[in-house]
């Protein structure tokens, strides 16, 4: 791949200074990016954000032939908090317990409630191109995988107290949802919902009204909730003892008990620490004061002896339009969602073309077609070689890896010229492929796997975001009364389009036509740059159109829909 200036491509510049940051930490190691992600709920497109920073970024320093390992840990362990709306309240009975001790949701093929919201999140990132290494927290604390780094907590457990007192009044006074100003635009519900999904948003440290500070909260062995309280510990015999408030009290060895974990505010640095973590960004509700992640750069340096990750917050992703949930349940698309009327590299464009700083919309309504519009055009600038260094850098990462070209649409329709189809089709296959054959007869369409998968997702996006009274219904029988009617300037308007069909009937003959007919009518070429009259002409000629085809003022750009409804059809339609 071309390299680009830092000033032009975030990615590239991210890469330096991880790079660096990694040679003076941990030189002759593998660099460690790595991301967090909470099974609570629906992994939604603001969570993604989460993995496509450090993805892009490790993805980069693996062009440079740099080892590199992107690690995904899975907050698995974390306590169920809430039941989602739409879920039995039975489900309450569960809150507490650790998410892979809570069963899924009714209907679940899986075993319990984190491995069916991680499920489609994985796959999502398979079909993205996007490479981890996953690690369960569930299975690392039961394996014991941090018992050193538990009872070294413990053991420095006035110390880790000490540091997080500095922090609280901070967090007390601190605006809510992520230390926003008074007075700014209220979070939105892709917001709210990624600061109540990530590990991180409980902001626990522990403490407790009264008694001595503990960093460990252990499961109850009884009703494996965390309803429980540290009663006693003793750092030379390691016995734990605590209560629960379901009514069992029991004392634990920590050098052998695994049945609990650190906090959240410890937890987090102590895996930086562990890992050896370069670079991990984190969102906006992390960087108030008082948060995880300020508290954590202390944690980690002055208890843990490690030093913080290179860590850019990035911002919110926001959501145009959704008309219909498919997996994600009363809340907002997760991945899957949107890969089902995206193709992957323009999904992963959406990420690698915004600085982690800068806010963005997924458009699940009509705005989609612009997105694609967009997409297609930068694909053309950079085949021609006339695209900006940093819209260059940020199709390459959209289309290739490290690993090779992610897959991709042999032949790129517009994806509003296949949403028409699919819309007027109705997604017959034969009908779909008479339309596409016809849209140039110089180089036809002789199957549709030439258009897939966007045929497929432009189909997806018909049948689930377009509203029922906006799709296309052509009439079955001529409008008499609208033909009958009809002034002797719109006849003769009709007259000229049905003549000029046979010799313009193609995408791009159609569209000379049905611009063309009010210029002629007017005297002008058919080529003639319009006037505002001329707009005006136009306007009244295409309504009268849509009125004799589909009923409407409106409907699918008109050569598409002459194409789809065929020529003999057009001319009963028409009055021809």
């Amino acid at each position: 791949m071309e390299r680009t200036t830092p000033e032009t491509d975030w990615v590239s510049r991210l890469a330096d200074e991880v790079i660096a940051e990694a040679e003076r930490r941990a030189p002759g190691k593998p660099v460690v990016c790595a991301s967090g992600l909470s099974p609570s709920g629906p992994i939604h497109l603001g969570n993604l954000r989460e993995v496509m920073v450090p993805h892009l970024v490790a993805d980069e320093i693996k062009r440079r032939g740099i080892d590199c390992v992107h690690l995904l840990s899975w907050d698995d362990y974390d306590r169920f908090r809430k039941v989602p709306a739409g879920i039995d309240p039975s489900w309450n009975e569960h809150i507490g317990k650790p998410l892979t001790s809570v069963p899924a949701p009714p209907g679940s093929e899986y075993p319990n409630w984190a491995e069916h919201f991680k499920a489609p999140m994985t796959r999502a990132l398979a079909e993205l191109g996007v490479e981890v290494r996953a690690v369960s927290q569930t299975e690392q604390y039961t394996a014991g995988a941090y018992r050193d780094q538990i009872l070294f907590a413990m053991r420095e457990r006035r110390r880790i107290d000490e540091v997080l007192d500095r922090y609280r009044t901070k967090a007390k006074a601190a605006p809510a949802a992520g230390g926003r100003k008074q007075g700014a635009k209220p979070l939105d519900e892709a917001e709210v919902q990624a600061a109540e999904g990530s590990g991180a948003a409980a902001e626990d440290d522990g403490s407790a009204a009264g008694g001595e500070y503990y960093p460990y909260k252990p499961y109850c062995s009884v009703c494996a909730r965390d309803l429980t309280t540290v009663t006693g510990y003793d750092d030379d015999t390691t016995e734990l003892s605590y209560t629960c408030a379901c009514g069992h009290g029991e004392t634990v060895s920590l050098t052998e008990y695994t049945g609990g974990k650190l906090v959240w505010k410890v937890d987090w640095p102590m895996r930086w620490a562990h890992e050896g973590v370069i670079f991990e960004p984190a969102g906006v509700d992390h960087h108030s004061p008082g948060s995880s992640w300020v508290v954590g750069g202390r944690l980690v340096q002055e208890i843990f002896g490690g030093e913080q990750p290179i860590g850019p917050m990035y911002a919110f992703v926001g959501i145009s339009g959704m008309a219909k949930m498919s997996s994600s349940k009363g809340g907002v698309p997760i991945a899957a969602d949107a890969l089902e009327i995206m193709e992957a590299p323009l999904l992963r464009w959406l990420y690698a073309r915004r600085r982690p700083n800068q806010s963005f919309k997924v458009a699940f309504d009509s705005e989609i077609q612009r997105t694609y519009d967009e997409w297609d055009a930068l694909a053309r600038k950079v085949a021609e070689g006339t695209a900006q260094p940093a819209d260059s850098a940020a199709y390459s990462r959209a289309v290739r890896t490290a690993a090779g070209e992610l897959p991709a649409t042999p032949r790129r329709l517009p994806f509003r010229t296949l949403a028409s189809v699919a819309d007027i089709t109705t997604g017959d296959a034969e009908q779909t492929l008479r339309i596409l054959s016809e849209l140039d007869p110089e180089q036809p369409v002789r199957s549709l796997e030439e258009v897939r998968p966007r045929l497929d997702r432009a189909a997806h996006w018909v049948s689930t975001q377009v509203p029922e009274e906006q799709r296309t219904r052509v009439r079955q029988e001529p409008d008499t009364e609208l033909l009958e009617s009809l002034d002797q300037e719109q006849r003769e308007s009709l007259r000229l389009l049905l003549e000029g069909l046979d010799e313009h009937w193609s995408l791009d003959g159609l569209t000379t036509l049905v611009y063309g007919v009010p210029k002629v009518r007017v005297g002008l070429a058919p080529d003639a740059r319009p006037t505002p009259e001329l707009k005006t002409a136009q306007r009244g000629f295409f309504a009268l159109l849509y009125r004799l085809l589909v009923g409407k003022d409106t409907g699918p750009r008109l050569p598409t829909l002459l194409l789809a409804v065929g020529a003999g059809r057009v001319r009963k339609l028409l009055g021809g």
